[in-house]
């Protein structure tokens, strides 16, 4: 059963965690739409693996505090998690913003802790002639209409939330610009610092994303020194809802891919270590 907790990092900042699963650890890392776009992905994670999802501070009425104003200091932050826990061989899973975070965390591991990472529809770089679409001007409809494969599933949804929902939502994208805005979600350093990241890096990518295209997404997984693209038909911005099984069949073959033993060897197939 799912168990959630709260871990005090330094005395102002607190992180709220929901764990599951034992093996392999698994940070999972929500994009701007909160925790609940990958729920579903850990879920399915933690049948095999460890899986630890953060809500961000400032998402869901968690606390952020004044000096966490970029993307590199919540990188920081789950790094030091990360250590505190003697976590190693981990798997980082980001979706959108939290694809971003994990590329941050991945070339500040001076440690050598992540030994793989997932970056599903990241944002976090600048290509050129593939501009990030200003999510910030985007209503309800239009974030449907860029972000969607099937943009008529996403507004039914949105019609759907309460009151309560919609104000929750207002604040949780009042936190992203604070982190994100400008320069407006993307580092401008992080392109060039990818090469150094030697770790597998997948980059799952929804064919019909119109927030960051899947062309942008070649170029983010080119970046790093040992990176690819798998692109998901029929799929936008968030392919773990709109195509959950084939984002999952996909995440689970990574995950073979990149177990290690405490010796450093790969050992394909081998998901059963209770870390």
């Amino acid at each position: 059963m799912p168990t959630n907790k709260s871990v005090a990092l330094y005395p102002d900042l607190s992180l709220t965690l929901t764990e599951s699963g034992t093996g392999r650890p698994c940070l999972i890392l929500h994009g701007g739409g909160g925790p609940a776009t990958v729920s579903g992905l850990a879920s399915h994670l933690a049948r095999t693996a460890h899986a630890i999802t953060p809500v961000h501070p400032g998402w869901d009425g968690t606390r952020r505090p004044e000096w966490l104003t970029g993307i590199d200091d919540l990188a920081l932050a789950y790094l030091r998690y990360l250590q505190d826990r003697g976590l190693s061989d981990v798997l980082v899973v980001g979706s959108s913003i939290g694809g971003w975070i994990a590329a941050e965390m991945a070339v500040r591991d001076t440690g050598g802790i992540l030994t793989g990472l997932v970056l599903i529809d990241p944002v976090g770089v600048h290509v050129q002639g593939e501009p990030i679409r200003d999510f910030f001007a985007l209503d309800a409809r239009g974030v449907a209409e860029y972000a969607w494969h099937d943009p008529a599933r996403s507004h039914r949804g949105h019609q759907t939330l309460s009151a309560d929902q919609v104000a929750l939502q207002r604040d949780n994208m009042t936190t992203l610009r604070v982190l994100a805005g400008d320069p407006y979600m993307h580092d401008p350093k992080l392109l060039r610092r990818l090469r150094r990241v030697e770790v597998p890096a997948l980059l799952l990518w929804g064919a019909s994303d119109r927030i960051a295209t899947p062309a942008y997404g070649a170029a983010y997984a080119e970046a790093f020194g040992n990176g690819r693209l798998h692109v998901i038909p029929e799929a936008g911005h968030l392919p773990q809802l709109e195509r959950p099984e084939a984002t999952f069949a996909a995440i689970d073959g990574h995950l073979n891919e990149t177990v290690v033993d405490p010796a450093g060897a790969r050992l394909p197939g081998d998901l059963s270590r209770d870390r």
